[in-house]
């Protein structure tokens, strides 16, 4: 697949990486010499210095013979007019970043697609959505939710006194029949290595687990992996930026009591106008006396969301240090991701992984309805609709020639989700949820084209 990225900032330059491993043909454009050096340094991919709104460049890539165009410069204005304009040029699919997020809330009224834009994305919104979901499910590290939450993904650190502990799958489902849940990949504690799970896999204490399970597997996976779900009503915010303000706005909607520190003055003031229901204070919210004299220690959760990735996690193990018990990071650096589990933060969120997340769906090949990565696991989480002329459609299961490192974690029937086994049959119109390693992705794909 042909693709155009305008923009070679963090988003920019993150997809670039992704889709260059992948063996895209990737062309990345910028106006900064410095940034699109670096690329070429050290991806595969060709770049091109110059504006992305300018025609004769845009034709110079090649636009008309691309699959797709991804806009992610800095600017929203600059995003949906690269968009347009390509679409006019000829190229199939464009996708435009947008930071206010009134256009995502209100893109169907705007018909985006008669523009030329047949997807409109925010990081920061996509950010604060995933926040939100995982203050809903507050004891796990990672969630995801499939058509409204017919199916979720579900990451979470099994502890010691977990049921399942030192049992294999097949023997953990004869102790409990009729569960609502399926595990889709493991990371064994204190390793990066990743695993897609079979009948003989055992697990172990400090297991960090992925599941897939419907709406009544949820009370079941806290009971059953020992770990407890508490409410959290009290929620303390560190950082003023767009993240910060639309999480603070969904919280207060919510009726969640939220403090908002901020150290910027103006920007403190300009918050608590556009947020009435969010106590704001114009503090430093490094200094941990701060914090204490906010009364951290009476929090539910805590949320580091400044631009800063060590301030964000040095301010979330102060809050472990005060016994907060849910601690959520916003981080740039990738390789964070490795250091969760040591360093005693619940859960790290990073806006580029979430935004390739939403856009690796237009790359992948077959019907792909939504996709996500497993935070620090070498795995997708696919969600494919079957057509009638594919492969898979009217096969059972267990007839399907899936590879070992892939699994099929689900399947959404009418609206309804279900945790299916071996003798289910796949029918046209199904959405089947597939766990993959990417060794096996393209294998996958196969099966649904």
């Amino acid at each position: 697949m042909k693709v155009i990225i305008a923009g070679a900032g963090e988003v920019g330059f993150h997809l670039a990486k992704l889709l260059s491993y992948e063996s895209h043909n990737i062309v990345l454009i910028d106006v900064d010499k410095d940034r699109l050096a670096y690329a070429d340094k050290n991806l595969d991919i060709k770049t091109i210095y110059g504006d992305a709104t300018s025609l004769s460049l845009l034709n110079s890539a090649n636009v008309s013979q691309t699959d797709l165009l991804i806009s992610v410069t800095s600017s929203q204005s600059t995003n949906i007019t690269i968009c347009v304009i390509s679409k006019q040029l000829g190229v199939k699919k464009t996708i435009a970043r947008v930071s206010n997020p009134e256009f995502i809330d209100c893109k169907d009224k705007l018909n985006i697609k008669q523009l030329g834009i047949d997807e409109m994305i925010s990081p920061e919104h996509l950010a604060a959505e995933e926040i939100m979901l995982l203050l809903s499910q507050s004891a796990f590290i990672d969630t995801y939710e499939f058509d409204d939450g017919v199916l979720t993904m579900i990451g979470l650190d099994l502890s010691e006194n977990a049921p399942f502990v030192d049992l294999t799958v097949k023997e953990a489902a004869d102790y409990y029949p009729g569960l609502h849940f399926m595990p889709v990949a493991i990371q064994r504690h204190g390793t990066q290595y990743t695993l897609i799970p079979r009948g003989d896999t055992k697990f172990y204490k400090k297991d960090r687990v992925y599941f897939v399970t419907d709406k009544s597997g949820v009370d079941e996976l806290y009971k059953l992996s020992g770990t407890h779900k508490h409410q959290i009503k009290n929620v303390m915010i560190l950082g003023g930026s767009n993240i910060g303000r639309s999480l603070a706005q969904k919280l207060c909607n919510q009726k969640f009591k939220v403090k908002l520190i901020e150290k910027d003055h103006e920007k403190a003031l300009e918050i608590a106008d556009m947020l009435p229901k969010t106590l704001v204070i114009n503090a430093n919210g490094h200094n941990v006396d701060v914090l204490e004299d906010e009364q951290i220690s009476e929090m539910d959760a805590f949320i580091s969301v400044t631009e800063n990735s060590e301030t964000n996690i040095m301010s979330c193990l102060v809050a472990n240090s005060k016994n907060v018990r849910k601690t959520i990071a916003l981080v740039e650096n990738m390789d964070y991701f490795q250091l969760s589990q040591s360093i005693g933060i619940n859960t790290l969120v990073n806006k580029k992984l979430i935004a390739a997340n939403n856009i690796f769906r237009y790359i992948r090949k077959g019907d792909i309805v939504a996709l996500t990565k497993l935070n620090n696991l070498n795995a997708e989480l696919l969600e494919f609709e079957v057509k009638a002329d594919c492969k898979i459609c009217d096969t059972k299961i267990a007839d399907i020639k899936i590879p070992r490192t892939s699994i099929i974690a689900g399947v959404i029937r009418d609206g309804e989700g279900i945790i299916a086994l071996g003798d289910f049959t796949i029918k046209a119109g199904d959405r089947v949820l597939v766990c993959s390693l990417p060794m096996s992705i393209h294998k996958v794909e196969k099966l649904f084209v």
